[in-house]
């Protein structure tokens, strides 16, 4: 429901401003600052996204919880679509996503939202009992084990194979 509000509200909403900034400045002042927009918003989201992008892989590396850079990128890709489309209303939702303390504010009201129940590494790390495997008393993962060297073989060289021509 509250989808199809937005799908019909905020057109209505870009249209009233349009013709409101473009009676008070004139036409090619309002589609300029559009133009604007878009350019300087595709900019702010390239850079932006880029270290959105590096502090998820940070995150990622040092095992720490990627749900904050995740949902960041996400915001300001979102951030960049409403840039991208005309209107002040959408630009004015972009230019606020793409402040980091609107993101951060956002962030914490969606995780109060969303339940994560953990993160951690496939094998659980060092030191880290995994729920699936058996808890041995050694250190790590140490397995005792025989060997016996095998002599190879030289191998005999063939003739062609008869796919190509000598």
């Amino acid at each position: 429901m509250w989808l199809l509000i937005a799908f019909i509200a905020v057109p209505m909403i870009e249209i009233a401003l349009f013709i409101q900034v473009g009676g008070a400045i004139g036409l090619w002042w309002t589609l300029s600052i559009v133009l604007i927009t878009a350019i300087l918003g595709t900019f702010l989201v390239r850079t932006q996204g880029a270290a959105a992008h590096n502090r998820h892989r940070s995150a990622l590396s040092d095992l720490q919880d990627p749900a904050e850079p995740l949902v960041q990128g996400a915001m300001i890709l979102f951030a960049g679509a409403l840039l991208l489309s005309p209107g002040f209303f959408t630009d004015a939702l972009g230019v606020a996503l793409l402040i980091p303390s609107f993101r951060q504010a956002a962030f914490v009201a969606l995780r109060s939202r969303v339940n994560v129940q953990s993160f951690g590494t496939p094998g659980g790390g060092q030191g880290h009992h995994h729920p699936h495997r058996p808890h041995s008393g050694g250190q790590g993962d140490v397995i005792d084990g025989e060997y016996h060297e095998i002599e190879e073989v030289p191998r005999q060289t063939k003739g062609p194979s008869g796919w190509t021509k000598d």
